[in-house]
């Protein structure tokens, strides 16, 4: 190629070098470093314990760990754990396939109540069965969490099924298969990451939940942890606690990786995605219908029948709720919501794509630290916060931007769940035909992957924003001054026994939390689309 020559002023030619084409980095590289700088955001609690602990005598430090009421607090929590993750499990698949493989009447119906339990805040659930039974400790923890995190496993579930080839599981039934056994064997490897994506959710949660295991006086690792820094007498203690439950929470990332097994990639043809044939029930409609009812008045009927006794058998008149602040507190509550969200979904992309679409070590250490904030207690991750922004980043201390970053750390592993498994359901087949087209990496996601994914990633949005509305100990710590929110709101209240004033505040933060559940419940219910209708 000959340079290209111009005319000078002077009437001499100047030779010019050809202009070099800018060629953008390459996603192979993007993508990783984009993964491991969300992944060292969402570590920046685990490096504040390290540090922590760092600060503390060695002999300190193995009397913290080689303690009998730490092995105590570990037996009660790993139970817990294990009890409300298997309950969430069988459960929820269980309703899943009810609500989407059989011809149960008013199904869409019961969908929308199913996720309604999502909109309960577990403080809330857990004070409704305290006023109205007298179960405690472990059995009142069990059933409390068990009740509030079912949805956790039925959505994800509901998704994975409605995009599982159900002709292999029709295959399996004229081989000679029982229903039971054609499921297990075909559709359940299918819905599998799916359904462990939310049984994780579920485990972490219960490892991470403070309100409902305090109200119920069941001694697990967040109670004492909260107990050691309020009382501010041993935060060495604390700190220990804290690794030990984050080792606990990695373990778990490590255990939900291995029993989804080395499915990388899930998906079938396109012509194998046939509508399934609903199952008929029969006079077993019936029991459904009972289960389903019975479920709905544990997990909704309780805790709204207390909350609406105290509002209307009200006789303490001390304290009165103005309007204008109840409203002033919704539309914070919302905003801080939707900004965490939006925090969550760009930190997640990189990781969940990573973790979906390459088979590494990089992607397993990413996928792994991202899980790691909603281990922690609220209280740490605050702290922790509280610790980075005064000493990085100043002028972000106690703004919106850091409780939203907050909610974005503590609640960035539903969002990744959300990325991973939908992209995992995006045939790789329709990728390599786009590429094939000429499309760049950038539109082959825009026009398919996303295309296809997003629902599912738009459920994983909405549950960040949904969890965000009602998280406490994090917003006490890190909201500027002057802003409140429901949830604190309804923490001072209750605090001074002012039960009958905060009952208002935990119906609103109910109903609002609902919204964000309702369209949850519309993005799985409205299905999604042949991948062929992407291209």
């Amino acid at each position: 190629m000959q340079p290209a020559r111009v005319a000078a002023a002077g009437g001499s030619e100047a030779t010019l070098a050809p202009r070099r084409r800018w060629r953008a980095p390459s996603m192979r590289l993007v993508l990783p470093v984009s993964a491991v700088v969300a992944a060292m955001l969402a570590a920046i609690p685990l490096i504040y314990l390290v540090v922590r602990v760092a600060q503390a005598d060695g002999p300190q430090i193995v009397d913290a760990l080689w303690n009998a009421r730490i092995a105590t607090l570990m037996v009660n929590t790993v139970g817990l754990v294990l009890a409300v993750a298997a309950a969430c499990l069988v459960l929820g698949v269980a309703i899943a396939w009810l609500l989407t493989r059989t011809d149960l009447p008013g199904r869409r119906a019961w969908l929308v109540v199913s996720s309604l339990a999502l909109a309960v805040p577990s403080y809330v659930a857990a004070f409704g069965w305290i006023a109205t039974t007298d179960v405690r400790g472990f059995w009142g923890a069990f059933l409390v969490l068990t009740l509030c995190n079912v949805p956790l496993v039925t959505l994800p579930t509901i998704a994975a099924l409605r995009l599982a080839d159900s002709a292999s599981e029709d295959v399996a039934r004229t081989l000679g298969r029982g229903r039971s056994r054609a499921f297990m064997e075909a559709t359940w490897p299918q819905i599998r990451p799916a359904a462990l994506a939310g049984v994780l959710l579920v485990a972490l949660y219960v490892l991470s939940d403070f309100g409902s295991v305090a109200l119920m006086r069941y001694q697990a690792f967040t109670w004492a942890i909260q107990v050691a820094y309020e009382s501010l007498f041993d935060r060495t203690l604390a700190a220990v606690m804290s690794v030990v439950l984050a080792a606990m929470g990695i373990a778990l990332v490590a255990a939900e990786r291995r029993m989804r097994g080395a499915q990388a990639r899930v998906g079938s043809t396109v012509a194998a995605r046939s509508k399934p044939i609903p199952v008929a029930l029969g006079r077993w409609r019936w029991l459904a219908q009972g289960g389903l009812v019975v479920m709905a008045l544990l997990s909704l009927g309780v805790p709204l029948g207390a909350l609406a006794r105290y509002l209307l058998l009200r006789t303490d008149t001390s304290t009165t709720v103005q309007p204008g602040d109840l409203l002033a507190d919704t539309l914070s509550t919302v905003g801080l919501a939707a900004a965490g969200a939006f925090v969550a979904l760009a930190l997640a992309l990189p990781i969940g794509i990573l973790a979906a679409r390459f088979r590494s070590r990089l992607a397993t250490a990413t996928e792994s630290a991202s899980y790691l904030g909603l281990a922690l207690p609220g209280i740490v991750v605050g702290l922790s916060l509280v610790f980075f922004s005064l000493n990085v980043a100043p002028m972000l201390y106690q703004s919106i931007w850091m409780l939203a970053f907050a909610y974005g750390v503590l609640f960035l592993p539903k969002a990744v769940g959300a990325v991973r498994s939908s992209i995992v359901q995006v045939e790789p087949g329709l990728e390599d035909v786009a590429r094939t087209m000429g499309l760049t990496p950038a539109r082959v996601w825009a026009r398919v992957t996303a295309r296809i994914a997003w629902p599912g990633i738009g459920a994983g949005v909405l549950l960040v924003a949904l969890t965000a509305m009602k998280e406490l100990p994090a917003t006490l710590l890190l909201r500027p001054t002057g802003t409140e929110t429901l949830a604190t709101s309804l923490w001072r209240l209750t605090s001074g026994t002012a039960y009958a004033a905060a009952a208002p505040y935990a119906l609103v933060l109910i109903a609002v939390a609902a919204v964000p559940a309702l369209l949850l419940t519309r993005e799985v219910a409205g299905g999604k689309r042949h991948p062929e209708e992407t291209l």
